[in-house]
């Protein structure tokens, strides 16, 4: 007969532990983050439309109700946008202020509003996104 090969369960735990903590660093690249959206997009042609002298209304139709209205100062307009892609890359931020007189736009702010990130941009197929996932666990 053969002699067996037997090994104390305080070792198998030891080694199925070791085993776990080798494998950690090289499957958490696996989890893929999906893209977080908030705010209101604004498109570029929309915002070359806006004009001193329109109402709240036309403002309404054209840029859409803000996200977070002013409870202090009902005459100012905050336009807010975060997209954040992955887990690595740096979040976009913009930022539109439309200012109101006598409920007439009087001027607009656009100084932090930057380019817009296309749709395509926004949007990504499950064959980007699986891609993306690839190179953010490559790094």
């Amino acid at each position: 007969m053969r002699p067996r090969f037997v090994i104390s369960s305080t070792l198998r735990a030891l080694l199925v532990a070791g085993l776990a903590l080798c494998a950690a660093p090289s499957l958490s690249g696996c989890v893929y983050r999906m893209n977080i959206q908030q705010g209101n997009y604004l498109e570029p042609r929309a915002v070359a439309q806006l004009q001193v002298g329109m109402t709240r209304s036309q403002v309404r139709y054209l840029l859409g109700t803000p996200m977070v209205p002013d409870a202090f100062d009902n005459d100012r307009w905050d336009y807010l946008y975060y997209l954040k892609r992955g887990r690595l890359s740096a979040p976009e931020q913009r930022h539109l202020i439309v200012y109101f007189k006598d409920d007439k736009v009087s001027r607009v702010d656009n100084s932090q509003v930057g380019p817009m990130p296309s749709i395509e941009q926004r949007q990504m197929d499950p064959d980007t996104a699986e891609s993306n996932a690839r190179s953010n666990a490559a790094s």
